[in-house]
């Protein structure tokens, strides 16, 4: 059940951005708020 939610957030992420430098913002973005946390 784990890896279906993972799947699905990841595909949600993909889907949201059109081009490979979105993916590259999406990455950054989320490892900011990673680093944030820590």
């Amino acid at each position: 059940m784990k890896n279906l939610i993972v799947v699905t957030l990841i595909c949600s992420a993909l889907a949201g951005c059109n081009t490979v430098a979105g993916v590259g913002e999406d990455i950054t973005d989320g490892a900011t708020a990673v680093q944030g946390w820590f």
